[in-house]
């Protein structure tokens, strides 16, 4: 069993460490933009969701919730594969991100995880967003940290002190779970405690290195090893 003394609360990054993006968004490029690589547009939309959230939290763009943002950045990479979307074709791919599926693990993961401690989702979605996700995917969270609770994105240290404050728990009583190391290097610099989860598949193609830091408390293949380290039956 590991260490983790003190940690209360487990936190968790939902876009690629809970749910499988990849497998969602492609297939509803598939069917909703016929004739394109969906599995490249799907990939090409991703990559600007981190830039876009740092122009917000520089201030160069304004905040909005999540859906607004996709919105943007769905028409950029559209406009890449030279594509066209409609109103209707726009609203359904940004929806899907509502849908797409957990990893196998994530559910029964999550529901051994809660009987030890406050299992939280800690997201860039909005909790509109994260309340169809669980009821989609049957997550059982205790609690939906999204990021119009405090009208930041993660890195920004107003996401994870501000579920800490939520929950009245300090930083060293939380503990961030996510597939992406700077998520979990912001989450320790603020007081965190971290534990690093394998997704070599997140973007739909087998990743050989998995880039983690002896940093991270621990360091787990998906949620049911996390669960065993912890000593959650």
């Amino acid at each position: 069993m590991a260490t983790v003394d003190g940690v209360r609360v487990l936190a968790f990054d939902t876009f690629g460490t809970v749910t499988d993006w990849f497998s969602g968004i492609s297939a509803a490029v598939a069917a909703t933009v016929p004739g394109v690589d969906a599995g490249e547009f799907a990939r090409e939309w991703r990559r600007r969701y981190a830039p876009i959230l740092a122009q917000v939290e520089s201030g160069d763009l304004p905040w909005r919730r999540l859906d607004d943002l996709q919105t943007e950045t769905l028409h950029a990479a559209a406009a890449m594969f030279r594509v066209d979307l409609d109103t209707d074709q726009t609203r359904r791919l940004v929806c899907a991100w509502r849908t797409i599926p957990g990893w196998p693990d994530a559910a029964p993961g999550l529901r051994r995880l809660k009987s030890g401690f406050i299992v939280a989702a800690l997201s860039n979605a909005t909790v509109a967003l994260l309340v169809d996700m669980a009821k989609h995917n049957g997550f059982d969270w205790d609690v939906l940290g999204g990021s119009d609770l405090w009208r930041h994105y993660k890195p920004a240290r107003e996401t994870y002190c501000g579920l800490a404050d939520l929950l009245e728990a300090t930083p060293a009583e939380v503990m961030m779970v996510a597939a992406h190391q700077n998520d979990l290097d912001a989450a320790r610099s603020f007081g965190l405690r971290t534990a690093f989860i394998e997704r070599p598949m997140e973007w739909g193609v087998p990743s050989m290195q998995i880039p983690h830091s002896d940093e991270n408390d621990l360091h787990a293949r998906d949620l049911l090893e996390l669960a065993d380290q912890l000593g959650v039956p």
